[in-house]
């Protein structure tokens, strides 16, 4: 309850005054640039990060390997690419720290750490039926008929 707290109140209060702060001394014309630009520069990042991280997924997937840390990439980006759209500074520098790669491997230790240490839970879920491989079709056969037996050894 508290993270939300944070996330939901704090948050927005300390972007507010930050862009208040910001827009006293820089002038009001030159916030609402900064705030677009930061988006349009972070949004269009995020689309080349995102289409790079797709072509990894794919090779990965293509060479038969999981692409883990594709998909980890790729969440990550998009949690960059949505703080970016947001107006704020400190959801910018947060986006844009999510679009640096090295800070991103940053990212990802802090996450495996703490799942390992039981502070962070993953669970999986699926949205439908489980998947269940069939088995491969029989080829030449033919079917007895009900009553019928077979007098093959």
């Amino acid at each position: 309850m508290g993270r939300l707290l944070l996330l939901f109140i704090v948050v927005p209060v300390v972007e507010l005054v930050l862009l208040i702060e910001i827009g006293q001394r820089v002038g009001t014309f030159a916030t609402i640039a900064l705030i677009m630009g930061t988006g349009v520069v972070g949004a269009s990042l995020a689309r080349q990060q995102g289409i790079s991280t797709l072509a990894r997924l794919r090779k990965d997937l293509a060479d038969g390997r999981l692409p883990a840390e594709a998909i980890v990439d790729g969440v990550l980006i998009l949690v960059a690419a949505a703080v970016l759209i947001t107006p704020g500074v400190l959801t910018d520098v947060f986006g844009f720290f999510c679009l640096v790669p090295a800070c991103r491997r940053l990212l990802k230790r802090r996450f495996e750490r703490a799942v390992r240490q039981g502070a962070v839970h993953v669970t999986a879920a699926s949205a439908g039926a489980p998947y269940r491989a069939q088995p491969p079709p029989m080829k030449n056969v033919t079917p007895r008929r009900a009553g019928s037996e077979s007098t093959e050894p």
